[in-house]
């Protein structure tokens, strides 16, 4: 398995769906990914993925919130939680996409009948980062390369 992680700054934006393609993270370094990708005209078709930051500004719950209404507009196929705790973080937001009530606890949260609809049309992917490894689907992945260009970078995950 490969990933690839599109990284951006918002003045990119008209130009993000040309650096796409299908099964790319989406991250944007100075804006939420999520409203960017939303904000985007054109489109995609591609069943592109995020690249989302979880803190005590953006939590967890609300990440889940956005990607989930996000995925009715556009076709989402993943979604990678880089946080201080990714682990914990990204089973919260795996939990909340669930379109059942949700009873949950770990580290970082505690749910009781707790709800997050609609959820997304189609399951998705969740996963996390801790340092330079990508933890999706039961494989970790480690950075194999890292691309410069005037728009942003690629980070390659193998």
């Amino acid at each position: 398995m490969r990933l690839r992680r599109v990284v951006v700054d918002l003045v990119e934006r008209d130009d993000v769906a040309a650096h796409l393609a299908p099964g790319d993270l989406l991250d944007v370094n100075d804006a939420d990914a999520t409203m960017v990708l939303a904000s985007l005209r054109e489109p995609l078709g591609l069943g592109v993925g995020l690249w989302l930051r979880v803190d005590e500004h953006h939590p967890a719950a609300l990440v889940a919130r956005d990607v989930a209404t996000l995925s009715r507009l556009r076709a989402l196929s993943r979604v990678v939680i880089e946080a201080s705790d990714a682990r914990s973080q990204a089973e919260v937001v795996r939990a909340l996409l669930s379109p059942d009530e949700v009873n949950f606890a770990n580290e970082v949260a505690t749910l009781r009948g707790a709800y997050n609809r609609p959820a997304p049309p189609a399951p998705l992917e969740v996963g996390y980062c801790e340092g330079a490894r990508v933890t999706l689907n039961g494989q970790t992945l480690g950075e194999a390369s890292r691309e410069t260009f005037a728009w942003g970078e690629i980070v390659t995950y193998a």
